[in-house]
C-alpha cells in the first residue's frame, strides 16, 4: 500500500526539521524574556534574533514585526478602523468596510482557494490605510514590505512549515493602531503577555528556510509539478475547469472546478485513497458549502460546490502528484458513467 500524500500545503504546512530544531533549543533557555538577569537576557536575545530573521524574510524592520499568536490575532488591528463584514471580489481578495473616511482597505495577496494574486492598488485614492493578508504569499512569491505599500500585513508561522500559533503582524514605522492585548507591555506595549519564545524561534527557523527555498527556484520546481498535474486532469476530464488560470497564481495551487461532482466527495474519496486535499471552501461548523469565492468569479452554484484545492510544496514529490492525478481520474471516470 503506497504511503499517504499531503497535498493541503496552503491549509498548513508540514513542520520544517528547522523549525523543529530551533524549538528544541529555545526549549532550553529558561529565562523570561522581560527578565534582566542573565537568562532573561539571553531569552531576550533569542527572541530579537527571531525578529530579525522573520524581518529579513517579510522586507521590512525588525522593530516593524510584531509577534503575535497567528494571522487571526494579528488581523485584530482592523477592529479599529474597519467593520468587520468582508466580501470576497471577482479578484479574489477580501475587502474590508472603511468605518467612514480614514478606513482600512484590507485585502489578501494571495487567495487561499485559487492561488490568484491580487494588484495591490496604488496609494492614490485609498483609504488612509491599506492592510494585507500575505500568509499565503511570503516565502512563495517574492515579497517585501517595504515596498509593497501596505501600512500593515499579517502573516502565520504554520503556512512557512513552522509550528501552529505563531504569526506576526507587521505595522509600517508610524503607522497608528490600538493594542492587541493589554497587560504587561511586551512588544512596545502593542501585544502584551510573556513571548511564545519556543513557537517563535520555529517560526523564525522556517521562516530562513523558506526564503532560501525561494531564492533557490524550489517553487518553480513546485510549479512545474503543478503544471503536469492540471495537464493531467484535465485530459481524463476535460469538462472540468482550472480556476484562475487567466491570472497570475501562486506556484502551488489548483482549484479544479468538476461540475455536479460534489467537492466533499471528492475529498473523502481522496482521503480513503491516501490523498489530503480540500475542498473549495469550508465554513465554521465543517460543513462544506459552494465557494462565494468562485461565485465572485463567475462560477453558477452548483460548479462552485464542484471544487477542489491541490496544493503541493517544497516536500511534494513528482510520484505523489502522479499518483493522485491517475487516482482522480478514476473516481471521476466512474462519476461519470453514474451520471451517463
Amino acid at each position: 500500500m503506497s504511503a499517504r500524500a499531503y497535498l493541503d500545503w496552503n491549509a498548513t504546512a508540514p513542520l520544517r526539521p528547522e523549525a523543529r530544531a530551533a524549538m528544541a533549543a529555545a526549549m532550553e533557555i529558561a529565562g523570561n524574556p522581560s527578565s534582566v538577569h542573565a537568562e532573561g537576557r539571553a531569552a531576550k536575545m533569542a527572541l530579537e534574533r527571531a525578529r530579525e530573521d522573520v524581518a529579513a524574510v517579510a522586507g521590512c524592520k525588525a522593530e516593524e514585526v510584531v509577534f503575535t499568536s497567528g494571522a487571526t490575532e494579528a488581523a485584530g488591528v482592523l477592529a479599529q478602523f474597519a467593520e468587520v463584514t468582508v466580501e470576497p471580489t471577482a479578484h479574489d481578495c477580501l475587502v474590508a468596510h472603511a468605518k467612514g473616511e480614514g478606513g482600512l482597505l484590507a485585502m489578501g495577496l494571495a487567495n487561499s482557494e485559487t492561488g490568484v494574486l491580487a494588484d495591490v492598488p496604488a496609494r492614490d485614492g485609498l483609504p488612509a490605510g491599506l492592510l494585507l493578508d500575505v500568509v499565503q504569499a511570503v516565502g512563495r512569491v517574492p515579497f517585501a514590505f517595504g515596498w509593497s505599500g501596505a501600512d500593515f500585513a499579517i502573516l502565520s508561522a504554520h503556512k512557512l512549515g513552522g509550528p501552529k500559533g505563531a504569526g506576526a503582524l507587521l505595522v509600517r514605522g508610524g503607522a497608528d493602531m490600538a493594542t492587541l492585548r493589554a497587560g504587561g507591555g511586551q512588544e512596545k506595549g502593542r501585544r502584551s503577555g510573556t513571548e511564545n519564545l519556543i513557537g517563535l524561534m520555529g517560526f523564525a527557523a522556517a521562516a530562513k528556510a523558506a526564503g532560501r527555498d525561494l531564492e533557490r527556484g524550489e517553487w518553480e520546481r513546485v510549479r512545474e509539478l503543478r503544471d503536469r498535474l492540471e495537464a493531467r486532469l484535465l485530459d481524463a476530464a476535460p469538462e472540468s475547469l482550472i480556476a484562475g488560470t487567466d491570472r497570475a497564481r501562486l506556484p502551488n495551487t489548483t482549484c479544479i472546478v468538476s461540475p455536479g461532482w460534489k467537492g466533499e466527495t471528492q475529498v473523502m474519496q481522496m482521503d480513503l485513497a491516501g490523498f489530503a486535499v480540500s475542498a473549495g471552501s469550508a465554513c465554521s461548523s465543517g460543513k462544506v458549502r459552494a465557494s462565494r469565492v468562485l461565485r465572485a468569479m463567475g462560477f453558477d452554484e452548483r460548479a462552485a460546490g464542484s471544487a477542489i484545492r491541490i496544493s503541493l510544496g517544497t516536500g511534494t514529490t513528482e510520484d505523489e502528484v502522479m499518483r493522485f492525478a491517475d487516482v482522480w481520474a478514476a473516481h471521476h471516470a466512474r462519476f461519470r458513467a453514474r451520471a451517463a
